[in-house]
């Protein structure tokens, strides 16, 4: 049939359409993974010339957009504070992300952690938050995914944490020492290197973002589930809940003098 229709066409056509064929037959089935990515940053400042016409037609989604945005789904009590090696926004977003983790996918989660630069505010004020602010905490699609690490490769992991200052963990203690992570407590027990421990991070780091290559050969268990989405739901269970948003200082990573 395809032959058929093929040949009922132009001269001309049959010689693109004969290209076509060549670069398909020429592709194969393998799968391919990124060895590296970059990223550009391009600035769009103010003073930039404005296209009337595509001004009003983005007019009807700008001002639903703008209203999603400013709707408010939490109350925050005291200002939280990211910091290293422990501040109490990482303290927060980082038991959110196990808590929205375990019920996604229904299954136990050890540790969760987030990367202290992926949470892109220094401070969640005291007042209203809205879906706006937690797009302002999260800008990226980062994936909430889980991995399976032995205890080893965990405390790499930790080890490279500790390095970087500490970053905001949920399920774990420890302490930086000479920039390596000593005394690690998972689930109130000391971390066995021969153990299997359930963990929830983001794709990003998962795929050595962050320097974290010992990630890399580890399987992934992705949904397709945002972290900032993780966020937004466990701000607004703790509302409907009548909760407020909080978080404490409790000594989760400590560093030497």
């Amino acid at each position: 049939m395809y032959l058929s229709n093929y040949q009922k066409l132009p001269m001309k056509k049959n010689g693109i359409f004969f290209c076509l064929a060549i670069l398909m037959a020429g592709c194969s089935s393998k799968i391919y993974q990124a060895e590296s990515l970059a990223y550009k940053g391009y600035r769009i400042e103010g003073t930039a010339k404005k296209d009337p016409k595509l001004l009003q037609l983005l007019q009807p989604y700008r001002d639903s957009v703008n209203k999603s945005m400013n709707d408010i789904i939490g109350t925050v009590t005291n200002s939280l504070e990211r910091a290293q090696p422990e501040g109490t926004l990482g303290n927060f977003t980082s038991d959110a992300m196990r808590a929205i983790a375990i019920n996604k996918y229904k299954r136990p989660v050890d540790i969760a952690f987030v990367n202290h630069e992926g949470i892109r505010l220094t401070q969640l004020a005291a007042g209203p938050v809205t879906i706006g602010k937690v797009f302002e905490l999260m800008p990226f699609d980062n994936l909430l995914i889980l991995q399976e690490l032995k205890g080893s490769v965990l405390q790499t992991l930790l080890d490279h944490i500790s390095e970087m200052g500490g970053w905001p963990v949920s399920g774990a203690t420890w302490r930086i020492h000479n920039k390596k992570a000593v005394d690690v407590v998972v689930n109130g027990k000391p971390l066995e290197l021969n153990a299997t421990y359930t963990v929830a991070n983001s794709d990003y780091i998962a795929n050595g973002g962050d320097d974290c290559s010992m990630l890399k050969p580890i399987p992934q268990i992705n949904n397709g589930y945002l972290m900032r989405d993780a966020l937004i739901v466990y701000i607004q269970e703790l509302t409907a809940a009548g909760k407020t948003i909080g978080g404490t200082m409790e000594g989760r990573v400590k560093a030497d003098n």
